[in-house]
Order: C-alpha cells, then structure tokens, then sequence
C-alpha cells in the first residue's frame, strides 16, 4: 500500500520481443517499482515503421495491399503478445498502476517523445548488446536514448550466459 504522501513516480519501460527488453522489465519490477511509492508503471512498445523496404543498394520494393495488411495484421499480432507477456510479468504488483502504450515509427526517435509526452520520470530499456558492425548500421536505440531522452535513463544489460560450472 502507497505510504500517505508517497511521491508518485511514473516508470516508462521499452518493451520489444528480445529476452533483453523482458530482462530489464523483470530487473525493474525487482529493483524500481514498489508499492511504498504511487508507482505507475508505462509498458511501451514501438511497431516499425510501415514496410516500404529499402534494400543497402537503394532499391525500395513496393508491396501489394494484401501483403501490407498481411504485414500491419503480424505487426499488430506481434505488439500484442509482447505486451501479454509484459503484463504477465506485472501481473503480481500490489498497488501499482500498469498502463500499456503502442505506438508506430522508429523506436530512437518515439521512446524519445514518449518519455516527454507521458511525463516519465525514469525510462528502462534493455540492451541487445550488439556487435560494432550491427551497433554501426542499426544504431543503438538505447544509446540514442540515453544521449536524447529528457528524463533518466537505465540501460539494463541482460548478464551473458555462461556454462554450467560445477
């Protein structure tokens, strides 16, 4: 139960389909939120932009309609059963409120404008730990946060697996 007075807090966290973006929401829900506090938890979760493809030598492929509602029909099927699992993963919170957010475009530049527009005090996300080579042609989304969203921001590193040693 919220303590009389409680400041309330509000916690965005970047959720995609990585076990990276489930790791830093598990890490978070163990180490952020609480309900000592008016904690209200923000799960949000950014569909790419609209598939109009373009391939490294400049060539964009133009799909039919069919095909991109196909495509919007997985998008919208994949944004949904990320966040069941996140709210799967909240669903033992006390006093915590979870609200869940989907929006489109290119996850930099949206989590970015989230964080303002939802007035987060705290943004999580996960770290996919990508290659130079990747990181170079991708660009980190949570590099791109960490040097642009107004508010804090935690990067949680999902710890690398390492064999049984016994």
């Amino acid at each position: 139960m919220a303590e009389v007075g409680a400041e309330e807090r509000r916690v965005l966290v970047a959720v995609d389909e990585s076990e990276e973006s489930m790791h830093a929401l598990s890490w978070c829900l163990k180490n952020i939120v609480s309900d000592k506090f008016r904690d209200t938890l923000l799960l949000l979760y950014v569909k790419p932009p609209r598939a109009v493809s373009t391939a490294l030598d400049g060539t964009a492929y133009l799909f039919s309609s069919e095909v991109m509602v196909a495509i919007e029909r997985y998008g919208n099927e994949v944004a949904d059963c990320v966040m069941e699992k996140a709210k799967r993963l909240c669903s033992e919170l006390g006093d915590v409120k979870v609200e869940t957010r989907i929006e489109n475009g290119d996850a930099r530049d949206v989590i970015c404008q989230m964080t303002d527009k939802l007035g987060a005090d705290l943004l999580v996300m996960g770290s996919h730990g990508y290659g130079l080579i990747k990181r170079t042609f991708l660009g980190s989304v949570s590099n791109h946060c960490a040097q642009n969203a107004k508010c804090p921001v935690m990067i949680v590193k999902k710890p690398k697996s390492t064999p049984n040693s016994h």
